[in-house]
């Protein structure tokens, strides 16, 4: 950015961490500082990998089994996990905090009563993906992961199909595979389990990324619902860049540009945000910053 070009940053009105997120980092931070035993996550309590480090230094580590836990307390990460896995943590004598994001076990009840309902699940998500593999758990015999419509082609439809869907999902993705079962089966019953904080920050980046000259999207480069703002933002702005962190901005991606738009994905604390704000505004001292709330 030129020194003399005045530069307007405007932040999306639906941008940084969720509700689920900021109650899992309170019930860990919470736990750190009243435990005398070790407090560990199962696996990365969220996807962002600064955030982890930060409970790291704050003496939170991380287990990525139960059996690697030991003893002391073991927080369940945002995403959820298996049933089995809490089992076997409370069977191992381990205190465990259910850390798992209310929306999330919303996908678990509602995939579980699908499966008693005799529906074949289908999990709208990611595969491989924490979340998705809990899901999975509650989801009965028969369970499959789709990513996209061409997974349906590898897959054995039953008559009586159940969705849901990964809670940081689109819901175009949604819409696209539900469209193709429908066809296909003799009975579809869908339960949209997208969490409303997801699709907010995507109708409002969405909606920001067309008006601006470069857009920034700031989070994980291993969170999922991140990665889909930065596939939303560069498709309505070609100059989206995906960060983690302020010191991976490049200046020479904002030379010429006089409105840059800024999102961030549902792992990222608001202090990430400013410390990106402050490096843009600190390449260019007269850059007026606006929040949006409409």
């Amino acid at each position: 950015m030129a020194s003399s070009q005045v530069v307007r940053i405007r932040v999306a009105q639906h941008a940084g961490v969720c509700y689920g997120v900021e109650r899992a980092l309170k019930l860990t931070i919470d736990a750190a500082s009243a435990a005398r035993q070790p407090v560990r996550t199962l696996g990365p309590l969220i996807h962002n990998p600064r955030v982890v480090a930060e409970l790291s230094a704050a003496g939170v580590g991380t287990a990525g089994s139960v059996d690697e836990a030991e003893a002391g307390t073991l927080v369940i990460r945002a995403h959820g996990v298996v049933p089995q896995a809490i089992e076997s943590a409370k069977h191992h004598g381990l205190d465990v905090i259910d850390a798992t994001c209310p929306y999330v076990k919303k996908v678990h009840h509602a995939a579980a009563r699908l499966a008693a309902d005799g529906y074949q699940v289908i999990v709208v998500g990611e595969s491989g993906h924490p979340e998705v593999e809990g899901i999975l758990g509650h989801a009965g015999d028969g369970a499959v992961v789709v990513s996209g419509i061409d997974d349906l082609n590898d897959i054995v439809l039953g008559k009586r199909v159940g969705v849901v869907v990964q809670t940081t999902q689109t819901d175009e993705r949604l819409g696209q595979v539900v469209a193709s079962l429908v066809a296909r089966v003799g009975e579809i019953r869908v339960i949209n389990t997208i969490c409303k904080a997801t699709h907010e920050r995507q109708e409002s980046a969405e909606r920001l990324a067309s008006s601006v000259d470069a857009m920034v999207v700031i989070g994980g480069k291993n969170s999922g619902n991140t990665r889909r703002l930065a596939q939303i933002c560069a498709a309505q702005c070609p100059s989206t860049y995906h960060v983690e962190d302020a010191d991976e901005l490049d200046p020479i991606w904002f030379q010429d540009v006089r409105n840059i738009g800024l999102t961030a994905g549902a792992s990222t604390p608001p202090a990430h945000i400013h410390q990106v704000i402050d490096r843009l505004v600190a390449c260019n001292p007269d850059s007026s910053v606006e929040w949006n709330r409409d």
